[in-house]
């Protein structure tokens, strides 16, 4: 099983990063195509964009019920998940790339979790 690990896009990438996976619908501010060092970008497995907006005008309080809606996505679209499982199912390590300011409470944290959880 793939070891997964999440990380902010702006952080530098290590040797022990394994695939870099950019998990964002929206390509990150402030960072050029060629400056950041990933691997694949999968915009399909991002939260819709309503539901980031959503999240995101109310982030503190909305938080639990973003888990459970960005998860109800994930069960509801088991191709496009099952497609990513198949992109990084080989590698070692994977590492979730991220945007968001809040290392504790963003979509690659549920996205990982929803992973482990289906995959354990």
């Amino acid at each position: 099983m793939t070891r997964i690990a999440i990380k902010r896009v702006y952080e530098p990438a290590t040797d022990t990063d394994g695939l870099r996976v950019l998990v964002d619908k929206l390509w990150p501010r402030g960072i050029r195509k060629e400056a950041l060092h990933y691997d694949l970008w999968a915009k399909e497995i991002a939260p819709t964009p309503g539901l980031r907006t959503w999240f995101h005008a109310a982030p503190g309080e909305r938080w639990e019920e973003f888990r459970r809606r960005y998860t109800a996505e994930l069960r509801s679209s088991p191709a496009a998940v099952r497609a990513f499982v198949a992109r990084i199912e080989k590698e070692p390590r994977a590492t979730l790339l991220y945007a968001s300011k809040n290392a504790e409470e963003n979509h690659a944290r549920v996205l990982r979790e929803y992973l482990e959880r289906e995959s354990g």
